[in-house]
């Protein structure tokens, strides 16, 4: 759990490919399965969801590697989000993976960690988005996924870690 070793055992490093498969391979589908849903999947942040699940089962490493390229991989393969915004939640993923390491270090508690990791990473790409948005770079509604839809998935994301956390020292 939270392997923060760089050089990574030959078991490792396939589970770590397993799940990179498994996260990319759902984003290629996301536009797929929101249509075959009707609902926007999207608006659950799955790319969140699979860097926490990155974080609990592989390496730091990795966690940085799909944090800066999943949302890269989305824009190539289906086009959303546009390219900009893509590098700005790459960015905001990063910081995310960044801080949850740094907090856990610090306070010793993986919910609060990734609770505060996701919500200082928020507040930056917003920042980062207004600026975008008024110097014209980026044509985008400052908020595009409603605050309720956020505020699920920071909290799922924190219990998540914190359960998955839990689970592994106690095996």
């Amino acid at each position: 759990m939270l392997n923060q070793t760089i050089a990574l055992p030959r078991r490792e490093t396939a589970k770590a490919a397993i799940f990179d498969f498994l996260i990319l391979a759902a984003l290629y589908f996301l536009p797929t399965i929101s249509h075959l849903l009707a609902f926007p999947v999207y608006l659950f942040e799955p790319m969140r969801i699979g860097i926490v699940l990155v974080l609990a089962y592989t390496s730091k490493r990795n966690a940085y590697l799909l944090a800066l390229t999943l949302p890269v991989f989305s824009y190539i393969v289906a086009a959303h989000p546009v390219f900009v915004k893509a590098l700005l939640i790459g960015v905001e993923m990063t910081l995310n993976v960044w801080l949850f390491y740094a907090l856990t270090r610090r306070i010793n508690n993986t919910f609060a960690a990734m609770a505060i990791s996701i919500l200082a990473s928020k507040i930056v790409y917003y920042a980062a988005k207004y600026v975008l948005i008024s110097t014209g770079l980026l044509v985008s509604e400052l908020v595009s996924t409603p605050f309720i839809y956020q505020a699920v998935v920071l909290l799922l994301s924190s219990v998540m870690i914190y359960f998955l956390a839990k689970s592994n020292r106690e095996a």
